[in-house]
């Protein structure tokens, strides 16, 4: 009875098991191609340490310890966590140094975050308000903790930050003065810029961010407070914070999985980011059926993937169209009538982050065969 219930579990609670061929893989379900990951995580670190500098990658990508692990190993120093709830899923899962790169403002979220270097990590926060650096020294007093708090800054993405380079140095006094509080430097990212398609154009915008960032550094080294890490930058744009000769540390997150809106952003020389990064998550799917000639469903719908940057690519098939979808079901133009009942396709998101929120579980696959499974560790971790 046991074995017949274990039996059950796969397609259940779990989509597969170590040593199965991906035929046997039960769809909808993330699947990572371990081998492209690991290529594209060893890039990365190696691009990081040629420029001279730190990488902390963003966990709120994959929310997966396990991955984040594999980016520790490669040198990376910690991940950067945007939510409290996600931060404490990275530290249990063996992350020894936590960045969230966000304001945390409601006194039960302040009071877990200073909890957290109980378990023996390193934590960091930002801050764009006065009154929130006496609301993470208070928590961290009363816990007997510390935390490194970042002067966020708004370098042109206009979400949160300090506004101008005064109030930062008003932040980071603030901060510097506070008991239990270490400041730490400056936080200075970018998010709209990432998705920039032309490279001239992504370029004029990291301009207008980086005079920013040096009005902000010229500050608060005029003030006694330099900033020693100085940190931001995302996989659309790393390679011109990295030039920039401002920044200490880079926050790219997507490269490690990459999707389909990343993919067509173009890089210097023009080329596309999916020829310099490898796709490397994909939603596995099956398709349940071909009622007219040239329609062929799957058993992905928007349930399985974000449609928030568009809808997926079919990996592989560009004879294929991914063309539809609803709850349970996405529709493929398939022209040449070459699917089907029974096919398997690899996806490729538009978004891969919010997909990955979906799925309980990614499957490693390891040339065809199912190596590892691994949780997706912070999935739905909003708090």
């Amino acid at each position: 009875m046991t074995d017949r219930l274990d039996d059950l579990e796969v397609g259940y609670d779990i989509p597969a098991r170590p040593g199965m061929a991906e035929a046997e893989v039960q769809t909808p379900c993330l699947v990572l191609d371990l081998d492209a990951l690991d290529r594209n995580l060893a890039k990365m670190a190696a691009a990081a340490r040629a420029a001279g500098l730190r990488l902390r990658p963003h966990g709120k990508m994959h929310r997966s310890a396990d991955v984040g692990r594999l980016q520790v190993n490669h040198g990376a120093v910690g991940l950067c966590a945007q939510k409290v709830s996600e931060a404490e899923a990275f530290v249990r899962g063996g992350i020894a140094d936590v960045l969230v790169t966000n304001e945390v403002r409601n006194p039960a979220k302040i009071d877990r975050l200073a909890r957290l270097p109980l378990l023996g990590a390193r934590v960091g926060v930002c801050v764009d308000d006065l009154a929130n650096v006496a609301e993470l020294s208070a928590a961290a007093a009363r816990h007997g903790t510390g935390l490194d708090v970042y002067v966020e800054l708004d370098c042109g993405g206009a979400r949160c930050g300090a506004p101008d380079a005064g109030v930062a140095v008003m932040l980071a006094r603030a901060v510097a003065e506070a008991p239990c509080l270490t400041y730490a430097g400056l936080h200075a990212y970018h998010g709209g810029m990432q998705h920039i398609e032309a490279p001239e154009d992504r370029r004029r915008a990291a301009e207008t961010a980086f005079a920013r960032v040096r009005e902000a550094i010229a500050a608060l080294t005029a003030a006694g407070l330099a900033p020693t890490v100085v940190t931001g930058a995302g996989t659309g744009s790393w390679p011109l914070e990295a030039g920039s000769g401002l920044y200490t540390e880079l926050q790219c997150g997507s490269y490690a999985f990459m999707d389909a809106d990343y993919a067509r952003i173009r890089g210097e020389g023009n080329a596309r980011l999916d020829g310099e990064w490898e796709h490397a998550l994909f939603v596995l799917t099956e398709v349940m059926s071909t009622p007219v000639p040239g329609r062929a469903v799957c058993d992905a719908g928007l349930k399985a993937h974000a449609t928030d940057s568009g809808l997926p690519r079919v990996a592989g098939r560009a004879d294929l169209t991914y063309a539809s979808a609803s709850d349970e079901h996405g529709v493929i133009d398939d022209a040449g009538h070459t699917l089907k009942p029974g096919d398997r396709l690899r996806l490729i998101p538009g978004h891969c982050d919010p997909t990955c929120n979906l799925h309980d579980w990614y499957v490693g696959l390891r040339g065809g065969r199912v190596e590892c499974l691994w949780p997706v560790t912070a999935r739905g971790r909003g708090y």
